[in-house]
């Protein structure tokens, strides 16, 4: 059994994935590159390894429940338990769109990859998780899914109304109430973490933050201590209104 922790990032291969799988590997992590295209995910392997980090890529589609299984069958023969699972793979189709007119295939598509396919993924790597001594689950979630601040006129964001990514990153923070509820007598720890607006593909790269900055809640909540928070909602600053 491998002794150093094992980290399963999904969507790893670009964006706040890729840089939080290089920060837990500076750690120490063996960081899994979990990605759809091998032709992406090999390539942060190889850049990683010669770099002297710890990286193997793990071929998985959150929509895709064969590969999901495939990548915990793989996790689970070569590694033995998981410490770590960062739920990052998501999309955004909807900006700009008025919520009324959002089409049902769009909204599906948003919550077949934000939604069921996160949790897929948990039901699957839930066995390996409680294999580990301290477990982790994050669940990359938004500010835009905080009712709180959505219902706000004076939140920063209060103009920006995409419904169907909004609504799921909504049922993602619903996930980790209820799951930390499940897990609360366990070694396992599961949050939600808003990286802020960040420049991404998700966004065009309009977003206003780096990857560095947003990576810092994820990287915080993934190794936390025995005493650390489970259930919660945060950002850098501390826990964001559900």
């Amino acid at each position: 059994m491998n002794s150093k922790r094992i980290a399963l990032i999904t969507g790893a291969n670009k964006g706040i994935g890729l840089q939080v799988s290089r920060e837990l590997a500076l750690m120490g992590y063996t960081v899994l590159i979990g990605a759809r295209s091998k032709p992406h995910g090999t390539e942060v392997e190889k850049k990683f390894t010669e770099e002297g980090l710890s990286a193997v890529f793990v071929p998985i589609d959150v929509t895709d429940h064969k590969t999901i299984e495939a990548a915990a069958s793989l996790i689970g023969e070569r590694f033995g338990r998981l410490d770590v699972l960062i739920n990052n793979a998501g999309i955004a189709l909807d900006g700009g769109v008025p919520p009324s007119q959002v089409s049902m295939e769009l909204l599906r598509k948003t919550f077949e990859t934000n939604v069921f396919g996160a949790f897929a993924v948990i039901q699957a790597m839930l066995p390996l998780l409680r294999k580990s001594e301290a477990g982790r689950i994050v669940n990359m979630s938004s500010g835009l899914g905080s009712l709180t601040q959505n219902s706000d006129p004076n939140y920063e964001f209060a103009h920006v109304k995409p419904l169907a990514y909004n609504s799921s990153k909504t049922t993602i923070n619903a996930f980790t109430v209820q799951l930390a509820y499940e897990l609360k007598n366990t070694a396992i720890k599961i949050n939600s973490a808003d990286p802020g607006f960040t420049a991404t593909d998700l966004n065009n790269h309009n977003g206003t933050r780096s990857v560095e900055q947003a990576a810092q809640i994820v990287v915080k909540l993934a190794s936390l201590p025995e005493s650390g928070p489970t259930g919660g909602f945060f950002d850098e600053n501390g826990p964001v209104p559900w």
